[in-house]
């Protein structure tokens, strides 16, 4: 009587291989390694933010209301009202200062000597008075006349009111009167750069349509803000 096939020997293997163990068989229903689609990212698509693997910009932040950078014409506008206010207040002083500066030259007063010593009192009074009316202004309340007038005032970079240094730095072109102390060439350079100066700034304010930072703002860090 047959006593069947033998069982095979320890050392072999029932699968038909040599010695290695059968693949693992993976769990019903696992998603393949990797995440789902086959891009390697983490299960059921692109973390937030990403569209098509992308990273999404963030949204700009939104503009505080009643607030926003001064319009060439306002600043025009502000600029024109505290002129005509500083001539005023340069005739009632300069006026009898120069009377006095006449007079006490005495009958070579009205000579060389007298008109240059005239135009150089004129010239470092004016730039004193326009100067340090628009440096202390601005530094103490963040506005001058004008701008009190067109609702507007000046920032430093903190958000604040500018400091005398910073407020003394945007205007500084407003010292280019001194120049007139220069006898002949001194009051057309003066005229030049002032000149030079205004459309500087006008272009600068035109070509910042974020901003609206002409040089001085820049080379002061401030910034005129339209208030309402």
């Amino acid at each position: 009587m047959s006593q069947g096939t033998p069982p095979p020997p320890p050392s072999e293997n029932p699968y038909g291989g040599s010695g290695q163990a059968p693949p693992p068989t993976p769990p019903p229903n696992q998603p393949p390694p990797g995440g789902s689609g086959g891009y390697g990212g983490a299960p059921g698509g692109p973390p937030p933010g990403q569209a098509g693997g992308y990273q999404a910009a963030p949204p700009p932040p939104p503009m505080q209301q009643g607030r926003r950078p001064a319009e060439l014409l306002d600043r025009f506008l502000a600029r024109l009202i505290d002129s005509v206010l500083l001539f005023v207040i340069n005739l009632v002083i300069l006026v009898p200062v120069i009377i006095g500066v006449l007079g006490i030259n005495g009958a070579g007063g009205f000579g060389m000597g007298g008109s240059f010593a005239a135009g150089a009192v004129s010239a470092v009074l004016s730039t004193v008075i326009y100067l340090g009316y628009f440096a202390i202004m601005e530094s103490s309340k963040g506005q001058t006349v004008g701008k009190m007038i067109m609702k507007l005032h000046v920032e430093g970079a903190d958000g604040g009111r500018p400091t005398l240094e910073q407020a003394a730095k945007r205007n500084i072109w407003m010292a280019l009167p001194i120049l007139a102390i220069i006898p002949i060439l001194g009051g057309i350079v003066s005229a030049v750069g002032q000149l030079v100066a205004v459309i500087m700034i006008a272009v600068g304010i035109n070509n910042d349509p974020v901003r609206r930072q002409p040089w001085t703002d820049k080379f002061a860090d401030t910034q005129v803000i339209k208030e309402g």
